[in-house]
């Protein structure tokens, strides 16, 4: 399988719309998102109990009969020295094979399935040293078990404060690990979960931008929800990331992009690279293509909860910031609409 290497720093949205005569429908409903029928009793049963790792068996078991060889077609990216492989699990989910290509060494993220993860560590003939989860979920989390018996030498990193399965080092935020010549950043981006972390792969030593493992923090146009935060914590939690420079890669936990950007296109209906991004995503998805990576820098052009500082979205949420109203407290409020209105449009 052929690696691709973006050009400058970015992937591009193609100029194609739809073919003529095809109309867009979107398919919200094709892939099976546990976190949906939400209420506050369900996630607890979801996020604490053994009944919630139950609900993750029967859904890696229905995935793998609907998806044998994977929910999307994901293209490997490549540097002098490192590889990072996609690996599409249960019906929208993301793991990420990170390769350290000089010493063979490598690092997981988000293992979902491990079955699908350990069939591409074989593949590619790696040493699995390590697993970073971004949070407790078992859709993130819930092949730690499996590849750590498999892998004596495996550690598994992330937050103390998220009850993350076979949790070895947990990481305080900032702390950094070093896998080979691989280093990764943990942060602190708490809000869908209290102990969410993200990771960030300095991709300096081999002429990479940095490389972004975003778990349910931010997706192509789109963030997770606050399961156990406020919007001024995920505010927060967003802004961290946000500041870690245009050039960044994005490498999302789930393949939600057409969801995200056909409801962004309900907010901003002049938006050119909404819409461009979202004519390039159809096209995508019609042949079953991975949309990552994206950037940073065309997420803020596009993604709503990343735009709660614009002028136009704010209007289009017919929202005015009060008199005396500190920014950051008006951005939150933002946010919170964004975000009702985005659960509204994904219970219809």
């Amino acid at each position: 399988q052929s690696c691709h290497r973006p050009a400058g720093a970015s992937q591009e949205p193609g100029s194609r719309g739809l073919p003529e005569g095809v109309e867009y429908i979107p398919t919200r409903k094709k892939g099976k998102n546990p976190m949906k029928p939400v209420g506050v009793a369900w996630y607890s049963l979801y996020a604490r109990t053994r009944l919630g790792y139950l609900f993750y068996q029967r859904q890696v078991k229905k995935a793998r009969e609907r998806y044998p060889h994977g929910h999307s077609t994901p293209q490997p990216y490549c540097f002098p020295g490192l590889k990072i492989l996609p690996i599409p699990v249960l019906s929208n989910n993301y793991s990420y094979l990170v390769i350290d290509t000089s010493s063979n060494q490598a690092a997981v993220i988000d293992p979902s399935d491990p079955l699908a993860v350990q069939a591409v560590i074989e593949e590619e003939g790696v040493m699995l040293e390590a697993i970073f989860c971004t949070h407790k979920h078992w859709d993130h989390s819930g092949g730690n078990g499996v590849l750590c018996q498999k892998h004596n030498s495996c550690r598994v990193y992330g937050s103390a404060l998220d009850a993350i399965p076979q949790l070895t080092n947990p990481l305080a935020d900032r702390e950094k690990v070093s896998v080979g010549c691989l280093t990764f950043k943990a942060l602190a981006t708490p809000g869908h979960t209290v102990g969410h972390m993200v990771y960030v792969l300095d991709g300096g030593p081999f002429g990479s931008p940095p490389c972004l493992f975003s778990g349910d923090l931010l997706f192509l146009a789109g963030c997770g929800r606050p399961f156990e935060g406020s919007p001024e914590t995920m505010l927060a939690s967003l802004d961290m990331a946000m500041g870690l420079g245009e050039d960044t890669l994005l490498w999302p936990g789930h393949e939600y992009a057409l969801e995200c950007l056909t409801f962004a296109s309900l907010l901003e209906l002049d938006n050119s690279a909404l819409e461009q991004k979202l004519q390039w995503a159809v096209q995508q998805r019609q042949e079953k293509r991975s949309t990552c990576p994206s950037t940073l820098g065309e997420e803020q052009t596009y993604n709503p909860f990343l735009r709660t500082d614009q002028p136009e979205l704010q209007e289009a949420l017919g929202l005015w910031q009060g008199a005396g109203e500190e920014p950051d407290a008006f951005r939150a409020r933002v946010l919170k609409e964004v975000r009702r209105r985005k659960d509204l449009y994904q219970a219809t």
